[in-house]
């Protein structure tokens, strides 16, 4: 039987996974090129030889930009096409099968079954209907009460590959900020690591060979007694879970069952956290249970808020601020306000200054990719030159105080000449079930004395 030829479309992250778990050593296919979409800058690069599997890929794999997609099929003659990244409306998804089926190949969307790898330590997952539902201070609140109760937890990031040479990013280790600095890390990287390892509660893994990564976890020279998949965007999970907990966000209502792949989350979840309750209208709320009651109505439900954290609320009453947000909360999380919004408002800050007349470089783009963000400054920092041009539309921007709403310290990478206001914000569960619950379940079932 002649091999089929392959293209994966993906963003720096399922794709990969895809290919390793199933392609890359799998005769019966000839993957002939990956494309990106997403995140700025992942194109025109090598899936190096050394990842793809020198003996059927001894050149590696070309990656293009996902516009080339309808050539690219042509010019390699391609059989099928894999769809392979996240936190995209089905609209958007039946779109892309259609520009595939159109010019002549199968579209293909890849389940569990053939991409998940079992660890030998019990593994509890945290995923997401949508970029911004809270999934991180979810993934905290749960290794808050493992190591509580005297268990070492080993965090894996889903992916964010974003340097050049994608060998050295193959397994990566975070135990201390200085390791962010050690492996070069991007603000969006930096956003998901820093709030595990500042913490000193837990290690957190990432990279890209995700059967490489979860060997080295499972014998993390501090110890593991629970793998922890940190899921990003909307993906299920790259390890099978024995627990998994998805977190729903009312703030935008209907996306549970209209996203790709949050659905699929929201249908796979033993516990679903619908968050925000706090911010959010009694009509979506309800929106949003009956919806994850209709798809999965054994999944047992808790309900949180996103309690804020501020260390200088003096400097936001009757001032100008400038928010900064998480950059994908704001650009294909499609939100409209997040932590640092919510924070000037409750605060009393006079006015949001609009960054777009003070834009710089890179991040002009941005907003014409993304023109709904509005008058906030999503933190995009995908290399060295966006980290500089975020820089200097800050400093180009006139305000009294920067409020930031990201989870990191952005002013230990970028210099803000302006005074800075930190907003955090920690998952609480409101009434019962709470969490602990299942965890407490689970470590029964699970974790051996």
């Amino acid at each position: 039987m002649a091999k089929k030829n392959v293209i994966i479309i993906g963003a720096a992250g399922r794709d990969f996974h895809n290919f390793n778990t199933y392609f890359r050593h799998n005769a019966n296919y000839n993957v002939v090129a990956f494309t990106a979409e997403q995140i700025p800058g992942i194109d025109n690069r090598i899936y190096p030889k050394e990842l793809a599997g020198e003996d059927l890929y001894p050149k590696g794999i070309q990656i293009y930009p996902e516009h080339e997609l309808p050539a690219l099929i042509a010019k390699f003659n391609v059989d099928e096409c894999v769809f392979a990244y996240s936190d995209k409306p089905y609209s958007y998804v039946m779109g892309i099968s259609a520009i595939v089926n159109a010019a002549g190949a199968d579209f293909k969307l890849m389940g569990p079954n053939y991409t998940q790898l079992k660890s030998t330590k019990p593994v509890i997952a945290v995923g997401a209907t949508r970029t911004g539902c809270g999934k991180s201070q979810t993934s905290r609140k749960i290794i808050e009460y493992l190591v509580a109760k005297g268990l070492r937890v080993v965090a894996v990031r889903h992916p964010m590959p974003y340097d050049q040479d994608l060998n050295k990013q193959k397994v990566q280790r975070f135990a201390t900020v200085e390791d962010l600095k050690k492996h070069n890390c991007t603000i969006e990287e930096m956003e998901e690591y820093e709030p595990h390892v500042v913490t000193k509660r837990n290690v957190i893994y990432a990279g890209v060979d995700y059967e490489a990564i979860l060997r080295e976890a499972e014998k993390d020279p501090d110890g593991c007694d629970i793998v922890l998949w940190d899921g990003g965007n909307n993906d299920f999970p790259f390890y099978k879970p024995d627990l998994f907990v998805g977190v729903a966000d009312p703030l935008r209502p209907g996306a549970e069952v209209s996203y790709y792949p949050g659905e699929v989350v929201a249908r796979m979840a033993n516990v679903i956290v619908i968050n925000k309750i706090d911010s959010a209208s009694l009509e979506n709320i309800n929106i949003v249970r009956q919806n994850l009651a209709k798809i999965n109505p054994s999944a047992a439900v808790v309900d949180a808020a996103s309690i804020l954290t501020i260390d200088k609320p003096e400097l936001i009453k009757g001032k100008k601020v400038l928010v900064v947000e998480d950059g994908p909360t704001l650009t294909h999380g499609e939100m409209k306000i997040g932590a640092g919004t919510v924070a000037a408002m409750k605060y009393g800050a006079s006015e949001l200054i609009d960054p777009r007349p003070f834009l710089a470089g890179s991040l002009k783009g941005t907003f014409e990719t993304y023109p709904n963000i509005g008058t906030l400054l999503p933190a995009m920092g995908y290399g060295d030159q966006q980290m500089k041009d975020l820089e200097n539309t800050i400093a180009n921007t006139p305000c009294d105080a920067v409020v930031i709403g990201t989870p990191i310290d952005l002013p230990r990478f970028i210099k803000i000449k302006q005074p800075v206001v930190k907003i955090g914000y920690e998952l609480q569960e409101i009434g019962q079930p709470t969490l602990e619950v299942f965890i407490d379940e689970f470590i029964k079932k699970y974790v051996k004395k």
